[in-house]
């Protein structure tokens, strides 16, 4: 149960999302511990009860753990944890050190039972049902398909960048697919850098803030074509079998060579069936991207599933100037492409698919067997019909032929967490690459990640009581807050620095 419910929050911090079904499981077992009155009540204590998921149990032990003892899980001779190609060349690693732990022993209903009656403060989610990345790790994620805004400098109209950029904000969501773990919550502090030369460009982000969880990146371009800027935070609603997560805060992509800047937000996240049936998730509601140099926008439709599914995962929208006048249809799915077409030939393709179309009532004829107990999860129809006259904008990546052994990680993925040779003492010292229980983890080791994630976590909060008694006020690093220049919402801004490589007066977190 516990697994599927995770895979859809992506942008979610993770700290609200077990809050939700670990509340929503203790609500059920013994109604009686928390006397919620109303979803909108539940909303707004979600940030107080993901207390119970950022804390845990006290400990003093500290396990050194080794960022060099890792042995690859494959049989290829490797140097540093790295297979060296022929010309001496470093690549990047394919796999993990050791494969993920198996959770089908592990009985979640066992553990919540087992709760009731504890302090809140005193409880700490089982490790076995993270994956040894951070959130802000998973934030990076973003950057997969960064070849699109690349594309996208290239183009000298308007609506062709367009395209490409609805393409780079629908393929972000494409690694969520199947992730069934839960990245580790970020501390107070915590930062995570990437660089990718030959992708040509760089990321930087920071946990700004821990209640509410708030995350916070920008990313360049290394020939300072684009910046793509942004922060992460939720707003949650418990809808008794659901919940729906929706991601606030919004993206910011800056063409310089264009002058263009383009805002949107991230669509909605609901996972069905929290407490009885299979658990499944969708994406839906709009997102408008709007070129405010322009005026041009994009508004995508993230479908609902709807009620015979067949609408699941499907993403529709169009492209318009700023007189309104449609250029382009964009349509796909989330999961697996996306084409971009005339408006004319799309309408004349509905009109044809509808004369001829009969499958929807065969559909309607078949009843679901979940009843009013669970919202029974509709067949998924995996590919996408290509119309005749689109362009392909963007086709989601296989993943590694381990991946299921490996947390379901892409190929990107895979590298988030990897010791580049020479990176000690060169990365900040709060990099989560330097995580010692996220280390523990990806290589194999559980017992020694759960003991480091309880010990990191009881120094956050000692950290805090110090800072409480003292009357100090928390101060980010790179980012402050601020009001984004475009749409004037509350936003945190990247302040600059931090590729200068000093990192005077960074606080101690592991």
């Amino acid at each position: 149960m516990a697994n599927s419910f995770l895979s859809c929050f992506a942008f979610v911090p993770a700290s609200d999302i077990w809050s939700i079904v670990f509340l929503t499981a203790l609500h059920f077992v013994h109604p009686h511990l928390y006397n919620l009155q109303s979803e909108q009540e539940f909303s707004l204590l979600a940030p107080y009860f993901c207390l119970c998921f950022c804390v845990g149990l006290e400990s003093d032990d500290s396990c050194e753990v080794s960022f060099k003892d890792a042995c690859v899980y494959e049989s290829k001779q490797t140097v540093n944890r790295k297979v060296p190609s022929a010309n001496g060349v470093w690549v990047r690693r394919t796999t993990l050190p050791a494969p993920m732990f198996s959770r089908n022993d592990f009985s979640i209903w066992g553990f919540l039972k087992k709760c009731i009656g504890m302090e809140l403060s005193k409880i700490t989610m089982p490790i076995v049902f993270n994956e040894p990345l951070s959130f802000l790790q998973r934030i990076t994620e973003y950057m997969e398909h960064t070849y699109l805004i690349h594309k996208a400098c290239t183009r000298s109209d308007s609506i062709e960048r367009m395209q490409l950029v609805a393409a780079f904000a629908i393929s972000a969501v494409a690694s969520q697919w199947d992730r069934t773990g839960k990245p580790f919550n970020p501390l107070l502090g915590e930062t995570f850098e990437l660089t990718r030369d030959e992708e040509g460009y760089r990321m930087i982000s920071e946990q700004v803030s821990h209640h509410p969880p708030i995350s916070a990146f920008y990313s360049e371009s290394l020939n300072q074509d684009f910046s793509f800027h942004g922060s992460i935070y939720p707003k949650l609603k418990f809808w008794g079998k659901s919940v729906e997560a929706e991601p606030k805060g919004t993206m910011t992509l800056e063409l310089s060579k264009h002058r263009e800047a383009y805002t949107w937000t991230n669509p909605m996240c609901c996972v069905h069936n929290v407490i009885l049936g299979k658990l499944w998730i969708e994406q839906y509601g709009t997102v408008e991207i709007v070129n405010h140099s322009t005026g041009d926008k994009c508004v995508l439709n993230f479908k609902p599933c709807g009620m015979f599914g067949k609408e699941l995962h499907r993403v529709e929208g169009h492209i318009q100037d700023k007189s309104k006048k449609k250029h382009r249809v964009i349509y796909g799915k989330w999961t697996e492409c996306v084409y971009s077409i005339e408006p004319k030939v799309y309408e004349a393709n509905k009109k044809a698919e509808k004369k001829s179309g009969g499958d929807s009532k065969k559909h309607k004829q078949e009843q679901s067997t979940g009843g009013d107990d669970a919202d029974e999860m509709p067949d998924v129809q995996e590919t996408v019909t290509m119309i005749p006259g689109s362009t392909l904008l963007w086709r989601v990546a296989p993943r590694p032929p381990n991946s299921t052994q490996m947390y379901n990680f892409t190929n990107f993925a895979m590298t988030l967490n990897e010791l580049e040779p020479g990176m000690i003492g060169v990365i900040a010292p709060t990099d989560c690459r330097l995580r010692p229980d996220i280390r523990a983890m990806e290589n194999g080791d559980i017992d020694t990640a759960s003991r480091e994630k309880e010990r990191l976590e009881e120094k956050q909060r000692a950290a805090r009581r110090e800072r409480a008694k003292d009357e100090e006020e928390w101060s980010t690093r790179w980012f402050q807050q601020g009001n984004n220049p475009y749409t004037g919402a509350a936003d945190w801004i990247y302040k600059g620095g931090y590729f200068d490589m000093r990192y005077p007066h960074l606080p101690d977190i592991y």
